[in-house]
């Protein structure tokens, strides 16, 4: 069974870092992409970063490129994404999810087959 645990949300001023993390397990970490993806309130879900650690491929969405820095240990199991400049904007659940199909990695929620239950990050102004 897929398991997906984040930590490591909280509230921090605008200019801060937050550094999350995504505990896995039930599956093989290098045989497929996973990501973070994020929810603001009143918005829908969306792409923030992935990885495929197999080929050593990331991708970011525009908004966060230059911010956020997506990395995973495979011997931990466990995915992370350090998060610098926060911005009132970035302020959402973030949770990461597991695709078992793309090649490399996709940032579209429709892709995602497994969920965490997210960690809230708050950023204040």
């Amino acid at each position: 069974e897929v398991q997906l645990v984040e930590s490591g949300g909280g509230l921090v001023q605008a200019g801060g870092s937050l550094r999350l993390s995504c505990a896995a397990s039930g599956f093989t970490f290098d045989d497929y992409a996973i990501g973070w993806f994020r929810q603001a309130p009143g918005k829908e879900r969306e792409g923030v970063s992935c990885i495929k650690s197999r080929y050593g491929v990331t991708n970011y969405a525009d908004f966060v490129k230059g911010r956020f820095t997506i990395s995973s240990d495979s011997a931990k199991n466990t995915l992370y994404l350090q998060m610098n400049t926060l911005k009132p904007e970035d302020t959402a659940v973030y949770y990461c999810g597991v695709d078992r199909t793309s090649y490399y990695c996709s940032l579209r929620e429709s892709m995602v087959d497994y969920w965490g239950k997210g960690t809230l990050v708050t950023v204040s102004s």
